[in-house]
């Protein structure tokens, strides 16, 4: 009997120890459920984000949410609705409409042009009137017809004929010395070397398609050449993108952002990535900066004792910097950014996301109405304090009620927008208090769109310097299209005023101070004066 009692005892032993190795590696098992739930979830919001870049809508703007909706909304998180959200009271307008009037600048299809548009007239004939005797009709009017039209090139050789002479008297040779050229012992002219670099920086034309335009035209010349000619001619306006950067760091607000780029090879057939690092002065000018890495220090190199306010998005390299020089540089960060979390998460979280969308929707409404009204200064301050900072604080106050929310995962794409924006609280208040600070860096964003624009179609830089080469001529021309310069006319200016040019008064030949000193009387090429891009 006491045997039998032991036996029981062990076995009882035995299939507890076994329970409880079951119920641990049901646990561990549970757990791993979990976690592949979690990362599936993640995942599968990654593709859809990832077919949402390929198919979906690229614009980032959104309905604006109903004013009602709107109040309830702020209501509903404590914040009380500033009166300027409702919408205004109707009004009748009462105005005039004009007849359609087609002139001579515009024909029944819509087409316009200037002055500076070559127009070849073609007189039409008809052989039935022709067939009428002189004597028995009258030309009464005309009517007026207009087409856009092309030829297939607009390269011209120029040919320049000098005399040689003999003097009788003592049997010397003489002739007329060869004119001047921007690139000595080469066979471009300035209007060539603009129109190449504007076509392939301005219109992502690369220099190969160029090259069979070229011969297409019947001009036969070395693919190497049309490479040679742009960095030489490139190298000669360095000078100049160093005065703009010395214009730029003179800011009192700064935009910085970083895009990559393919340049230099690593191995056969595989490519380096080199980074560009656009900095946007508040002087609308802007420079490109390039890097082989995109390592804090690179901030530290480009921007040096820079003193003011320094607006970024959330990499933690701009944060390094500004850390660095507190008392001197002010942080603030892009409320554009921040969106775009809560945009990613817009699949999982779709009620919470439109909430989050909503305040910041709000924020961006208040913004438009300042631009609207060309508020700026104290007026411009005033309005964000009165109208922006209780949405801004009611987008907190959502913020810390979302992170409270027991459901949402850690990894979520809706947890990393809210870690990313509380993270950065202080830095996205900043431009409550300045003025001069915009809610984003979309301005520098567009300016550096011919960058992706452009890797698209050239796809990469061969070498280090060539990328460096690439960031010095989109400085200017990205500076002449925000300046409203015509960036041939620029160019031809620029690369023949350039070698005689005091090197102490380089910064005038900057887009933003050209045009106020020479546009009004460029220096035209051999072919004479364009005020417009050349035909292509």
């Amino acid at each position: 009997m006491e045997k039998r009692t032991r036996v029981c005892a062990s076995r009882t032993a035995e299939l507890e120890r076994e329970n409880a190795r079951l119920s641990n590696a049901l646990d561990e098992s549970n757990a791993a459920l979990t976690q592949l739930q979690t990362d599936f979830r993640v995942l599968k919001q990654q593709l859809e984000w990832f077919k949402r870049q390929l198919f979906g809508e690229k614009s980032e703007k959104r309905l604006e949410l109903d004013p009602v909706e709107q109040g309830n909304l702020l209501s509903a998180l404590g914040v009380e609705t500033p009166p300027h959200f409702d919408e205004p009271s109707t009004h009748t307008v009462t105005y005039e409409r004009r007849n359609k009037v087609r002139d001579g600048a515009v024909n029944d299809s819509g087409l316009r042009f200037d002055a500076n548009v070559p127009v070849k007239t073609i007189a039409v004939q008809d052989p039935a009137i022709e067939a009428i005797p002189e004597n028995l009709r009258e030309v009464i009017g005309e009517k007026v017809s207009y087409r856009l039209a092309q030829q297939p090139g607009s390269h011209v050789v120029l040919k320049y004929v000098r005399p040689v002479v003999k003097r009788k008297d003592t049997l010397a040779i003489m002739t007329a010395a060869a004119p001047g050229q921007v690139l000595e012992r080469s066979a471009a002219d300035v209007s060539f070397l603009a129109a190449m670099l504007v076509d392939k920086f301005r219109y992502h034309l690369p220099l190969y398609r160029q090259h069979q335009r070229l011969a297409d035209g019947g001009i036969v010349v070395s693919r190497s050449s049309l490479n040679t000619w742009a960095s030489r001619a490139i190298d000669l306006l360095e000078p100049i993108c160093r005065a703009q950067n010395a214009n730029v760091l003179q800011s009192r607000v700064l935009a910085m952002d970083e895009t990559s780029i393919k340049a230099g090879r690593k191995a056969k057939g595989k490519m380096r990535t080199g980074w560009f690092w656009p900095v946007y002065g508040d002087g609308d000018e802007i420079v490109f900066h390039f890097a082989p890495s995109r390592e804090h220090r690179h901030v530290r190199s480009f921007l040096g004792e820079f003193r003011g306010t320094l607006l970024t998005d959330g990499y933690e390299g701009y944060a390094a910097y500004a850390g660095a020089r507190r008392g001197e540089v002010v942080h603030a960060q892009c409320w554009s950014h921040t969106r775009r979390g809560f945009e990613r998460a817009k699949e999982s979280e779709p009620e919470a996301v439109a909430e989050a969308l909503a305040l910041i929707g709000a924020m961006y409404r208040q913004e438009k109405q300042i631009r609207d009204g060309t508020l700026t200064g104290i007026a411009k301050r005033e309005h964000r304090t009165v109208h922006i900072r209780p949405i801004v604080e009611a987008f907190w106050k959502w913020c810390r009620a979302s992170c409270e929310r027991t459901d949402v995962l850690p990894k979520s794409p809706l947890a990393k927008a809210l870690h990313y924006a509380v993270q950065r609280r202080h830095a996205l208040e900043v431009f409550l208090d300045d003025p001069e600070v915009p809610i984003d860096t979309n301005h520098l964003e567009r300016a550096l769109r011919p960058i992706p624009m452009g890797k698209r179609n050239w796809l990469f830089a061969s070498t280090e310097v060539g990328a460096r080469r690439v960031g010095i001529i989109q400085s200017l021309l990205i500076t002449c299209r925000m300046h409203d310069v015509d960036p041939y006319t620029y160019l031809v200016d620029v690369l023949q005023r350039i070698s005689e040019h005091p090197a102490k008064r380089v910064r005038e030949l900057t887009p933003r101070v050209w045009k106020s000193l020479f546009a009004h009387d460029p220096l035209p090429s051999p072919l004479g004066h364009h005020n417009h891009d050349p035909p292509h």
